[in-house]
């Protein structure tokens, strides 16, 4: 029997048997391996002492799915705090708090966690579970030890180095597929963040190398004209689909062409650009008032430095929540991508809605070369990033739109790119990370797709049991 302790009560406890026992159990074990005995025996003790509180909490599938799952990524999370904390303190003490962490997490799961949700985190296990299997099928038929080459890349992504590659790679991830999702809000495809982002980041740079101000000013002039020929940019695809008819993916796609067109024209020491080396040309350098200083990774053991413009992204993020959930704008935005018609006869301007959502798609795709510029390269030049406007098409499909899930499949791929580069020196082809990446993709859609179709037969399963239930009780009654 449960006892309906109070919820406060109830995490603290938690967090304090979290916590205990992972002290407890260190001494014999595994750091990790005591962190997860902890967060397991703290689960027990939510489960014992607390009941979910979700509308579907008395249902035969929520008791099925949602104590197993919920179990799964508390522990995950307890390893993950355990393991960056411990950057900071020693083994013992970081530990301890991460199975705390993990502990007041795996009460908040238990309470809260719906069966809908559930079901999108074991979509996405299953995904991984999935996309491993066949990169290690690949392996093994190219001749090469799955287990060898995994543990390699675990090895080398998990470097403090690695890490911090990591996060700068994911916060430029980050921005190109937030770019990405708002189209897919309205179900338009912008294809065109590659071309908008590139664009964007030569005329920034060019501005920036070549006028002189003051330090914030000058910073912030450089993304203001980013976001600016980022927004007007995709705003041409938006005004074609909305004036003439015209596909934004077929618009989009061309105007890529004709932005990586006028990129080649203007980086040209005859126009905009400079010789920077023998081999490589780019517009001048941004003088140092016009630099993000970045943040200092040495706690963690690092040489390299996280770009500054993370907390852009961060905000970005937040944002774009806020914008779908908590503005008209938003509401708008959603309702129109669900039912155009049912939009339209609720009196919302269809076209004013795509044109804008397609220029706030380029203006936050405007923004994505911002923290390699302005953090890193500080010139725009022949061998400034390209291709990240398509990688956030998948990063998106990854994430579900969704700014949390976005964050994290930036940083899952951005881990598959550095964790590779390993490979090399293993004699294993690095392109092995593609593969996961491309499959992990193709398994997440499918595998979504198929639980959303089963989430719904199982609501419409659920309202004919409550109207089959109301009856009875009406007839009962009478």
């Amino acid at each position: 029997m449960r006892i309906p302790y109070g919820p406060p009560a109830v995490a603290g406890a938690a967090a304090v048997v979290g916590a205990g026992v992972t002290a407890a159990a260190d001494t014999g074990l595994l750091a990790p391996a005591a962190a997860a005995l902890g967060v397991a025996a703290a689960f027990a003790v939510a489960v014992l002492t607390t009941r979910p509180t979700t509308d579907d909490a008395d249902t035969r599938m929520h008791r099925l799915l949602v104590a197993p799952i919920a179990l799964v990524l508390a522990v995950v999370l307890g390893l993950l705090a355990g393991g960056i904390v411990d950057w900071w303190l020693i083994e013992p003490a970081a530990y301890p708090l991460g199975g705390a962490i993990g502990s007041v997490a795996a009460f908040l799961l238990y309470r809260r966690l719906s069966t809908t949700l559930a079901l999108s985190f074991g979509a996405v296990v299953a995904a991984g579970v999935l996309a491993l299997a066949v990169t290690a099928l690949v392996l093994r038929i190219s001749g090469v030890a799955p287990f060898h080459a995994f543990s390699r890349m675990l090895e080398f992504g998990l470097r403090p180095d690695s890490l911090v590659i990591m996060v700068n790679s994911g916060t430029t991830f980050y921005l190109s597929a937030v770019a990405v999702a708002i189209g897919f809000k309205m179900k338009l495809f912008n294809i065109g963040v590659d071309g908008q982002y590139r664009l964007a980041a030569l005329m920034a740079a060019a501005v920036g190398g070549y006028w002189v101000m003051p330090p914030v000013v000058h910073q912030i002039v450089v993304m203001a004209v980013a976001v600016a020929v980022g927004g007007v940019w995709a705003g041409i695809a938006g005004y074609l689909k909305v004036a003439r008819g015209v596909s934004e993916v077929i618009s989009t796609i061309m105007l890529n062409s004709v932005a990586t067109g006028i990129t080649a024209y203007m980086l040209n020491t005859d126009r905009l650009a400079v010789q920077i080396s023998t081999n490589n040309i780019g517009t001048p350098e941004i003088p140092e008032s016009g630099w993000i200083p970045g943040i200092p990774a040495g706690f963690m053991g690092a040489d390299r430095d996280i770009f500054g413009l993370v907390v852009l992204a961060a905000l970005v993020g937040v944002g774009y929540w806020l914008m779908l959930n908590r503005t008209r704008f938003g509401f708008d935005l959603r309702a129109t991508g669900q039912s155009p018609t049912a939009a339209r006869a609720s009196g919302i301007d269809i076209k004013r809605m795509v044109l804008l959502s397609m220029v706030i798609s380029g203006m936050i795709a405007g923004l994505v070369g911002m923290p390699q510029l302005l953090g890193q390269s500080h010139y725009y030049a022949l061998d400034f990033p390209t291709g990240i406007g398509f990688t956030g098409i998948a990063i998106a499909l990854l994430g579900r739109n969704h700014p949390v899930g976005i964050a994290f499949a930036a940083l899952f791929w951005a881990f598959l790119d550095q964790s590779s580069q390993i490979l090399d020196f293993e004699g294993i082809p690095k392109e092995i990370a593609v593969v996961t990446q491309a499959t992990i993709v193709l398994t997440v859609v499918v595998v979504y797709e198929v639980v959303h179709r089963w989430g719904l037969r199982y609501q419409q399963q659920q309202v004919g049991r409550e109207l089959a239930r109301g009856e009875r009780e009406e007839a009962a009654a009478s």
